[in-house]
């Protein structure tokens, strides 16, 4: 049997709903976003202490690299949203 076939029937002997796999899916989903924020705010720190002269374009590029990759954790949510009902 397969991983998949065995983790389906776990999920029905212990009564797990589609909402339940779509949070488990979602929280999973959010931890690449979490991951990436904070390896890209650190980076940017670091930067910015290497060559303060140059914070102000470091930072602007941040906060867009933040938007992009928040923007996946947002999609993860709606797709949470959508897969439970």
């Amino acid at each position: 049997m397969s991983a998949l076939v065995l983790a389906q029937a776990a999920a029905e002997a212990a009564g797990v709903t589609n909402k339940g796999w779509a949070a488990l899916g979602y929280g999973v989903g959010a931890l690449g976003p979490g991951i990436g924020i904070g390896y890209l705010v650190g980076q940017s720190v670091q930067a910015m202490a290497r060559q303060p002269e140059a914070a102000g374009m470091v930072r602007t590029t941040m906060f867009l690299g933040i938007a992009f990759v928040e923007a996946l954790a947002l999609i993860g949510f709606v797709v949470f949203f959508l897969a439970g009902s």
